[in-house]
C-alpha cells in the first residue's frame, strides 16, 4: 500500500496549483557594520560581504582568512550555471586529477538558516556532507561555494515550492486514508493497486488531495518571498539549495569573476584542468 502511495503521490505537486501569494519578506535589522573579505584569483578579485545574521560562519571564515588557511588553495569543483567551490586544505599542492573535496579543518559548524539569506547569484555558502550522513545539515569547517546559478521563472519556483512541501501533503493524504471511516476508500485503492491500474490510483489520490487542499494551505508551508521570486527571475541563483545549506555572505564586487571561473574546462570530477588558486584577506 505505502509503496503504491509513494510512487503515485510524487506527481501531486505537479498537478495541484497553489493560489496563495508569496509572503512579503521581513527585513532583518543589521545595523552593525559587515565584515568584508577580498578573494583574489587569476581571473580577477571578488569582494565578499559577510552576514552578521550568521555569526558562527562569519567568525570562523574571518579566523581562517586571517590565519592564511585559504591562501594557495584551489577552486577544486566548478560547475557552469551552478557554483564554484573551494576551501579543501588537501587541494594545496594537489597533483593533477587527484580527487578533492573531502578535506577540512577537523570540525563542523551548526547550520545557521535564515529565509532572507538565500542562494542568489554571488551568494557565499558553506559546503557540507549529504543528508544521509549529516541529517542536521552541519556545515564544513572550511569548504565553501559561491553561487553562479541560472534564471528561474515564477512557474518553476512554484513547482519547487510544491516539491519542498510534498512530504507534508503526502502525510496529509496518508493520514486521511488511514482514518477508520475511510476503510472502504483504502480497500478500493489497494484493489486498484493490485490490479496495476495506476491511472485510477492516481485519480483517487488527486481527488483526496483536492479535498484536503484547504487544510493543506493552513499548514506551515515553505514559500519563496516576493524578493526571492524577483531576484531569481532577474539575477538567477540556485533556489533548490535554500534552507539546506547555510548562506553566510554575498559577493558585492566581481560577479564577472564567478562567470569566468565557472566556464573553465574541467575533468569528469568537475575539477578545473588548469588550477584556479585563491588568496584571501580581510579588508574591512
Amino acid at each position: 500500500m505505502k509503496e503504491i502511495l509513494t510512487l503515485t503521490l510524487v506527481t501531486l505537486f505537479m498537478l495541484i496549483s497553489c493560489s496563495n501569494k508569496a509572503p512579503q519578506e521581513k527585513p532583518k535589522n543589521t545595523d552593525e557594520t559587515r565584515k568584508m573579505v577580498l578573494i583574489q584569483t587569476s581571473f580577477g578579485d571578488m569582494k565578499v560581504e559577510l552576514y552578521n545574521e550568521t555569526p558562527q560562519h562569519r567568525d570562523n571564515f574571518i579566523k581562517l582568512v586571517e590565519q592564511g588557511f585559504y591562501d594557495s588553495l584551489l577552486f577544486h569543483r566548478v560547475i557552469n550555471a551552478f557554483m564554484i567551490q573551494g576551501g579543501d586544505p588537501e587541494s594545496k599542492n594537489a597533483p593533477a586529477n587527484v580527487p578533492l573535496g573531502n578535506g577540512g579543518p577537523g570540525y563542523q559548524l551548526e547550520a545557521e538558516f535564515h529565509p532572507e539569506l538565500f542562494h542568489k547569484k554571488g551568494a557565499l555558502a558553506a559546503a557540507r556532507e549529504p543528508d544521509q550522513v549529516n541529517p542536521e545539515k552541519k556545515s564544513s569547517g572550511s569548504q565553501f561555494y559561491i553561487v553562479q546559478g541560472k534564471l528561474f521563472t515564477p512557474e518553476i519556483l512554484k513547482q519547487m515550492e510544491e516539491k519542498v512541501n510534498f512530504p507534508k501533503r503526502k502525510k496529509l493524504v496518508f493520514d486521511y486514508i488511514e482514518k477508520p471511516e475511510n476503510t472502504a476508500l483504502k480497500q478500493r485503492i489497494d484493489s486498484l493497486g493490485r490490479a496495476q491500474n495506476m491511472v485510477a490510483v492516481n485519480q483517487e489520490f488527486n481527488n483526496i488531495a483536492l479535498l484536503l487542499e484547504p487544510e493543506y494551505q493552513k499548514l506551515d508551508l515553505f514559500r519563496y518571498t516576493t524578493d526571492q521570486i524577483e531576484t531569481y527571475g532577474k539575477q538567477g541563483g540556485t533556489p533548490h539549495l535554500d534552507q539546506n545549506y547555510t548562506v553566510f555572505g554575498q559577493v558585492v564586487e566581481g560577479l564577472h569573476v564567478i562567470d569566468s571561473i565557472a566556464q573553465v574546462k574541467t575533468n569528469p570530477q568537475n575539477r578545473p584542468l588548469d588550477d584556479v588558486f585563491m588568496k584571501m584577506e580581510v579588508i574591512k
